[in-house]
């Protein structure tokens, strides 16, 4: 009985670590079973919900289910690599249960430094708007408003705010310091900048996780990211549109 909660709770962690990170359905519940059956186990079941992961094991005519709660960590893909390859060693036998459980408990989020990102979103950003046929000064602009909404947003991240409060106040900041170029005629076309100064807040990833999650067959989980993509989605736009009323500067009026 030791080992096989030994293998629940390995099971119960790789999938609660995979699911809080971002990774799709499929990938969560297939290598969850993976490494159960890797590690002896005869049967492995996986349910997943919005928030939680039920893993049932079955192993010599004993069964064990057990419950964890996955609360969102954010988007991590270097979690979501290490686990896999800790899964192909598991299968090719080099790494026991108790190993397993060691390599799992020292995988932890790595993040790049707050500053490098701020400078990086604000440089995408300036180079979209480039892009989309704006000239020097506006890609000037549209990086600082991108940078400040980006710190903004990364604060408020790290004291744990509602991700809808984030992403409207966020979107507020760039709006607002992008709105200097329209408001003072910087710039070919300035409401460029304002268009271009949010597009870190485009959900994408969690939409396209949405849409693999109800083609896979994982419908209700698919249905809850996209409802919260949606959300992410509408407080971006109240942000937008509260900085535009604020300054009174209406780009579609232009």
């Amino acid at each position: 009985m030791s080992v096989l909660r030994d293998i629940a709770r390995i099971v119960a962690q790789v999938g609660q670590k995979l699911l809080q990170h971002g990774a799709e359905s499929a990938v969560v519940v297939n290598v969850s079973q993976r490494v159960g059956l890797a590690m002896g186990a005869e049967e492995v079941d996986i349910a997943l919900t919005a928030n939680a992961i039920v893993v049932t094991i079955r192993r010599q005519g004993h069964c064990m289910t057990t419950t964890r709660r996955c609360r969102d960590h954010g988007i991590n893909m270097a979690v979501i690599t290490r686990i896999h390859h800790v899964c192909i060693m598991a299968e090719k036998g080099l790494l026991d249960h108790r190993t397993l459980a060691k390599r799992l408990d020292r995988i932890q989020p790595q993040r790049y430094p707050p500053v490098l990102v701020t400078v990086m979103i604000g440089l995408s950003c300036g180079a979209f708007s480039i892009l989309a046929g704006g000239d020097g000064k506006i890609a000037a602009i549209t990086a600082l408003a991108a940078a400040a909404a980006m710190a903004l947003r990364l604060m408020m991240a790290q004291h744990h705010f509602n991700p809808l409060l984030t992403f409207a106040a966020a979107a507020f900041v760039a709006t607002s310091v992008s709105a200097i170029a329209p408001l003072f005629g910087w710039g070919n076309q300035p409401f460029l900048a304002m268009a271009s100064s949010v597009l870190l807040l485009v959900p994408g990833f969690p939409l396209i996780n949405a849409v693999a999650d109800m083609v896979s067959g994982f419908v209700n989980l698919g249905i809850s990211r996209w409802v919260m993509a949606s959300l992410l989605t509408m407080a971006t736009s109240l942000g937008i549109v509260a900085a535009m009323n604020l300054f009174n500067v209406w780009g579609w009026l232009a």
